[in-house]
């Protein structure tokens, strides 16, 4: 199939959106991008909308002028504190603005692929099995973000049935340079730093240590999106697919690594504050059907992706 020439990205200002556009840009250098957030602000899209996910008349708008072929979804409420203090709002966001969104689709672009960013945390308690989970595993969410992820992945698999051309990326724990200290990596790149400039003391406060994750880099989880729109409609209306390393890594142990490119003596704290009321030990992921469907693996060296987040904060730092 022809690649899409006309590619609509939900989120745009966000982490993930902010990789995922230069890497559009380069891997279909003819194709008109456009880009959807609520600041309207995108540098390397071809066109910027401003519009709530909840804003019928602003995503018709959209779309209509976009007439795209292919709109990867990645607007949401992603932090799983924020969700914890306001599950009606994470639903309402990530779950009716998603599924408003992917009945417009139908609606005004049908013909059109819905790539939607599911999330491992869709799989929740099911972790426990202590086996590497692949797409046919049960969800059992652990927490509100997680439900509103899985009620949307489930809604949008139906919709497939009835001509949504949906794939569900059910992608694990990634990072990279511009992500936010809401999450572990960051957050503790982001104090390191802030230690070398002199403007913390030598004391890292962190959450719990001893929890195993499948981390990706983020210009990985990007190439995914990618070859997703390469495959086209060789790619079943509904799939869903796990974007994995297939391997955990133990947060301690990133942070020890980060601690090291530091060289500073450092003391952890842990705070009871960043731990989670609901958390799993363990969170695997299979990188089979990835592999099979996409022809994907992950390619970063885990070492490169760690030094770049240290060098993003330290820049950021210094930036103020």
């Amino acid at each position: 199939m022809a690649d899409p020439t006309r590619i609509l990205v939900t989120g745009a200002s966000g982490f993930v959106g902010r990789h995922l556009l230069p890497a559009l840009r380069a891997a279909f250098p003819t194709s008109l991008l456009f880009a959807l957030s609520r600041s309207g602000r995108a540098e390397a899209a071809d066109s910027s909308f401003s519009a709530d996910l909840l804003d019928e008349a602003a995503l018709r708008a959209c779309l209509e002028e976009a007439q795209p072929e292919a709109v990867l979804h990645l607007a949401a409420q992603s932090n799983v504190p924020a969700a914890f203090a306001d599950p009606q709002g994470t639903w309402r966001v990530n779950v009716d603005g998603s599924l408003l969104l992917a009945r417009l689709v139908m609606q005004v672009a049908p013909g059109a692929q819905f790539v939607f960013a599911s999330s491992a945390e869709t799989y929740g308690l099911t972790f426990q099995r202590g086996i590497p989970l692949d797409e046919e595993a049960p969800f059992a969410p652990a927490n509100p973000y997680a439900a509103a992820k899985a009620a949307t992945d489930i809604a949008l698999g139906e919709m497939g049935l009835r001509g949504l051309r949906a794939v569900r990326l059910r992608a694990f724990n990634h990072t990279g340079a511009g992500q936010s200290p809401d999450f572990a990596i960051p957050a503790f790149a982001r104090q390191l730093a802030r230690m070398e400039a002199g403007q913390q003391e030598p004391v890292l406060q962190v959450g719990a240590l001893d929890r195993w994750r499948d981390f990706l880099d983020v210009e990985d989880v990007c190439a995914a999106y990618v070859a997703v729109l390469r495959r086209g409609e060789a790619l079943p209306p509904g799939c869903a697919i796990n974007i994995a390393s297939g391997t955990s890594r133990r947060i301690g142990d990133v942070l020890e690594a980060l601690i090291r490119r530091s060289g500073i003596a450092v003391e952890v704290r842990q705070d009871p504050g960043r731990a989670r009321p609901t958390d799993v030990h363990t969170a695997t992921g299979s990188p089979v059907r990835a592999g099979a469907l996409l022809g994907w693996a992950p390619r970063v060296d885990w070492d490169t992706t760690l030094d770049r987040v240290m060098a993003d904060w330290r820049q950021r730092v210094r930036s103020g």
